[in-house]
């Protein structure tokens, strides 16, 4: 087997970039394509949570990452999106879910446990059942484990893998009903739903412009290169997951969407658009800086 041939990078900066990566499987090929091109090497990475990793990011623990879609907006003074890569979903994405005993309409005044991993899949979940469904569930926070959401709630908003877990596994064996945040966001507003964007903080663009280039060039090789070779990438996280090859196939190139173009920054808008406001911790019209952009305006 050939490596590909990669440049070593033209700027050299004066220490490694600290970036944040999703230890979900959702980010696994850019992890796999990172390694594949020798990028990983240039980045002192810190693997977590997205909570954890928002957190990280916005108090500068973190120069450049992912960072959910919610905590985007409420910082975007201090922060600018990557363009060309996100992680979003124009269907049903398979690990962003509501699982309920009941139908949706039947959850008006029940309790709903929410997972305390993602504040944008939280929203978009409170968002949908009040101004699509119409109802007001009784909500409150819960570690990610189904069993003991559902033992103290009616229906639990969960993501990442313990959704994939739900929603292949557990959910069948145990009858739930299991609807997808991004199918019913598709249905409602005939847009793609961004869960996180890639950022840098701006205060680190101004310092270390030319690193945040190559971060973003090596981002984009990654998550080409782990696509161009998805079936091998599959094949060997299967050793070691609970899912098949062929459903790590489906969930990466079928749900999955790691572009962040004209049309997800139309659902970013939508969605701003929807849910800000005072309360939300970021305006209805919230400006969106992209790279590009950014590099032109005064730092």
């Amino acid at each position: 087997m050939t490596l590909p041939r990669t440049e070593p990078p033209a700027h050299i900066p004066s220490c490694r970039p600290k970036v944040g990566h999703i230890r979900f499987l959702n980010c696994l090929p850019l992890f796999w394509g990172l390694a594949r091109t020798g990028s990983l090497l240039d980045l002192d990475l810190t693997s977590d949570t997205p909570d954890r990793l928002n957190s990280a990011l916005v108090s500068g623990e973190l120069d450049m990452g992912p960072i959910s879609l919610v905590e985007f907006l409420r910082n975007a003074d201090e922060l600018v999106a990557l363009p060309g890569i996100g992680i979003g979903s124009d269907g049903p994405v398979m690990s962003c879910l509501i699982v309920s005993r009941v139908p949706l309409e039947k959850l008006d005044g029940e309790r709903v446990a929410l997972c305390d991993t993602s504040r944008t899949s939280v929203r978009l979940a409170q968002l949908l059942l009040a101004e699509r469904t119409g109802v007001k569930p009784d909500y409150f926070v819960c570690p990610p484990d189904l069993g003991v959401m559902l033992s103290q709630a009616s229906a639990a908003v969960v993501i990442g893998d313990p959704a994939l877990r739900a929603s292949l596994l557990e959910a069948p064996r145990q009858g739930l009903r299991v609807y997808d945040l991004w199918r019913l966001w598709r249905e409602w507003t005939g847009l793609p739903f961004v869960f996180a964007v890639f950022a840098a903080r701006r205060a680190f663009l101004a310092r270390e412009p030319e690193t945040v280039r190559e971060v973003h060039r090596a981002l984009l090789a990654a998550r080409d290169i782990a696509l161009a070779e998805v079936d091998t990438v599959c094949e060997r996280a299967a050793r070691w997951e609970e899912f098949d090859a062929r459903t790590l196939k489906r969930y990466f190139t079928e749900a999955l969407d790691y572009g962040l173009g004209d049309r997800q920054l139309a659902g970013i808008t939508e969605f701003a658009r929807r849910a800000g406001g005072d309360d939300e911790g970021f305006p209805p019209d919230v400006r969106v800086r992209l790279l590009d952009a950014a590099a032109t305006e005064k730092m």
